[in-house]
């Protein structure tokens, strides 16, 4: 892997240095640092976008949706805060036996029946369960807490500290369960809330519950998501156990749009307002509000075509040669549209689906807008599938060289500074 300044890329690859940062900025390209904080590319990666731009469509080429999948094992797993089954789907698939998830969202639930009627779902407030019936019996415990906000008396009370939150929910059934392993994934935005102060009170909270513990940034669009979207992974052991931690390596075959939905089958979605599809025909593929006349940017962004910054998801439509833009929760809503490349409408329920890699089959119970609430809110199946073999190659000893290993993180002496930047580290 040759990796070099975007100087020389430009040089060698006859393409501007301008057009690789804009590559990079939208998240086509991974790079890492020398030490004088140069960033460095790897070339062979650069050539890969290049040539996927140099092919505006990508239709001369076979779409590529896959849904990843192996063997299954006897590791078991416990799952909170299930959603619509993005995380869980993963697991299984990357070889986990779910003993239980857990999620309130009835909708989420009854998805989560449909689909794999041998789960042992349990609906309702988590605040009502009991874990103490599983301990011992987990290697993973699993959870995708909702950010709240937290309220700080103080840094040094640990998992006192977390009261009032569901953290301290996902952290009492650590705490009541004693899994080998746990794994927590959330935004990016998590990292720096606060100040950095709401992470540092997590991972102090889980220490102090017995558990070393490590976050990394993980990017789904290197990892067989046809879409640009981060999360933030924890990963913790318990301290007890001689076990490393252990993150999937990202590759640069990145998927397209085309590769998700090119061949994907039809289904209900929602629809534009005539006047909105009016706007929205005059918008080019990968464009935004800045690719309309002025008078119509000013008359479809009204009060917000004065604000500073917020705006890059208005009138936003996707291409073929690129991977999605992270999907939300309306794809019809102004501030986060995300309109079909070619045709003037937003993307369907199972193009949505096929972008975060659920499989066709997996289908979703409720209204249209909560079955976009569902899949918006989830995380990538192929994403946490990586993130389930790298679990596994933990807890088995087997196959650790395909992985990263990431240090714990040292909680007495950790900064905001430190934490982002391990954090970030691309390779």
């Amino acid at each position: 892997m040759e990796q070099v300044t975007v100087t020389k890329a430009s040089h060698l690859l006859d393409v501007s240095a301008d057009t690789i940062r804009r590559w990079s900025k939208l998240g086509l390209l991974r790079c890492t640092r020398d030490k004088n904080n140069n960033r460095l590319f790897d070339l062979e990666e650069i050539r890969r976008v290049q040539r996927k731009h140099e092919n505006t469509t990508s239709k001369a080429e076979k779409p590529r949706f896959k849904v990843l999948k192996s063997s299954p094992t006897n590791y078991v797993s416990l799952e909170l805060f299930a959603g619509a089954g993005g995380t869980a789907l993963g697991m299984h698939n990357a070889g986990f036996q779910h003993i239980m998830l857990n999620e309130f969202d009835k909708n989420a639930c009854a998805t989560l029946r449909l689909n794999m009627p041998s789960w042992n779902v349990v609906e309702g407030d988590i605040h009502e369960v009991d874990f103490a019936e599983y301990a011992g019996k987990v290697d993973l415990l699993q959870g995708g807490v909702p950010c709240q906000a937290f309220s700080y008396a103080g840094l040094s009370r640990g998992f006192e500290d977390t009261r009032g939150t569901l953290f301290f929910e996902f952290a009492r059934a650590v705490k009541q369960v004693q899994p080998k392993v746990l794994m927590m994934e959330n935004v990016r935005g998590l990292l720096t809330h606060d100040h950095g102060r709401t992470i540092m009170t997590m991972l102090r909270a889980l220490d102090g519950i017995g558990y070393k513990v490590a976050i990394k940034i993980l990017h789904a669009q290197f990892l067989d998501v046809a879409q640009k979207r981060e999360r933030l992974v924890l990963i913790g052991v318990r301290k007890d156990l001689d076990i490393p931690i252990l993150y999937p390596k990202e590759t640069s075959d990145i998927l397209t749009l085309w590769d998700a939905i090119g061949d994907c089958p039809k289904s209900e979605g929602m629809e534009y307002s005539p006047a909105k599809k009016k706007v929205l025909s005059l918008v080019p593929p990968g464009g935004y509000w800045r690719d309309l006349p002025e008078d119509i940017q000013k008359s479809y962004l009204k009060g917000s075509y004065n604000l500073p910054g917020g705006k890059t998801g208005m009138a936003r439509r996707l291409a073929w040669n690129e991977p999605s833009l992270t999907l939300t929760c309306a794809p019809a809503q102004k501030q986060t549209e995300r309109c079909h490349p070619e045709e003037t409408r937003p993307l369907t329920v199972r193009e949505y689906a096929r972008i975060q890699s659920f499989p066709d089959e997996w289908k979703f119970v409720g209204s249209i807008a909560s079955q976009y609430r569902q899949i918006g809110n989830a995380v990538p199946c192929n994403l946490s599938f990586h993130a389930g073999k790298a679990i596994i190659a933990m807890l088995s000893n087997n196959d650790r060289e395909s992985f990263t290993e990431v240090a714990p993180i040292d909680v007495d002496n950790m900064t905001t500074e430190t934490l982002k930047h391990d954090s970030l580290a691309a390779f």
